[in-house]
């Protein structure tokens, strides 16, 4: 079957900076409390007016600039947006991102599975570059959990901010190995936003909430359990892997993970510190700051890993590019 290259990466984050200072003038908590529980010190979020898809076109213009500058015409043959913060209900916001970009009238569409939502949109992508149905895809990852996040809740507010990631995949290489992905219904409740959709269309409960214990005890046994499961189907040793890319979450948790693993702390890719919790984007934030910042080499065997809302879990394991 066809290779999947990564050819491009990208980022976005809002321009206003939220302290953990900033958090404690209105909340009940601190600097101490909030970084010793989840290891951030600052997030983003979006002015009024700033929409989940103006983060994912920012993003997608930069990925698709990478792609240029390594001799890629900057077109594609499909855009996969995922997000679990549309700019409505209907229509989804794909389209919109495409259009926005200049690229014509290819096929457009959303993926939901929250945090894992990346790891989703890449398998997708994936199987359509690899079944011919699509030579390129733009995929971008987009949350602005600011804006269904309650603000006076002590327990959620302080975790999460807003951004965007996007890869652009194109057929040919072996950048992308293999990805794995698991899901399980009867956990909804874990973490929820209640209200808005066909079952309480009328609710007024619109704010997200998690069982912060259980999903921390999912998270780390689902991440660690697809991490192993998608090492043994590339063949990979735990000790082969140069670097592990987890959703930034929670510092606990990512620590925790690798314990479990066996993985050295120098093998984490960390940046939830400066940037909290950004849900679905998470993942390709983090790939592409790294990448920026030169601690992602070509040829380094990456694993990626997220849990995340339905309960949704997954793996991908990749060889990162020479990228320009």
């Amino acid at each position: 079957m066809t290779g999947v290259r990564i050819a491009g990466v990208g980022h976005a984050l809002p321009g206003r900076v939220v302290t953990n200072d900033d958090l404690a003038a209105t909340l009940d908590t601190s600097d101490e409390w909030i970084r010793s529980r989840s290891g951030i010190a600052t997030r983003h979020h979006v002015d009024e007016g700033t929409a989940t898809s103006d983060l994912a076109i920012a993003a997608g213009a930069r990925a698709l600039e990478g792609d240029r500058r390594g001799g890629g015409d900057g077109t594609v043959d499909l855009v996969v947006v995922a997000t679990t913060t549309p700019d409505r209900p209907c229509p989804a916001t794909a389209p919109l991102v495409a259009s926005r970009l200049g690229l014509g009238t290819v096929p457009a569409f959303d993926v939901n599975a929250v945090c894992s939502g990346f790891l989703y949109g890449l398998s997708t992508a994936a199987a359509m570059i690899r079944g011919g149905a699509a030579g390129s895809v733009l995929l971008v990852a987009a949350d602005t959990f600011s804006t269904i996040v309650d603000h006076t809740d002590r327990r959620t507010a302080f975790l999460f901010g807003d951004g965007a990631g996007a890869i652009v995949l194109r057929a040919g290489g072996a950048d992308v190995h293999e990805v794995t992905l698991g899901s399980d219904g009867g956990q909804e409740e874990l973490i929820i936003v209640p209200g808005g959709g066909s079952r309480e269309p009328a609710s007024s409960d619109r704010f997200f909430t998690m069982q912060g214990q259980a999903v921390y005890r999912n998270a780390v046994e689902r991440m660690a359990g697809s991490t192993t499961e998608v090492l043994e189907r590339v063949g990979w040793d735990i000790a082969e892997v140069d670097r592990f890319v987890g959703h930034q979450a929670n510092s606990r948790i990512l620590d925790a993970v690798a314990r479990r693993l066996g993985l050295p702390p120098k093998a984490l890719v960390v940046n939830l510190d400066r940037v909290g919790n950004t849900a679905a984007a998470s993942i390709p934030v983090a790939l592409s700051d790294a990448h920026d910042r030169g601690e992602l080499r070509a040829g380094d065997r990456v694993v990626l890993a997220a849990f995340g809302g339905g309960a949704t879990w997954g793996a991908a394991a990749l060889t990162w590019p020479a990228l320009a």
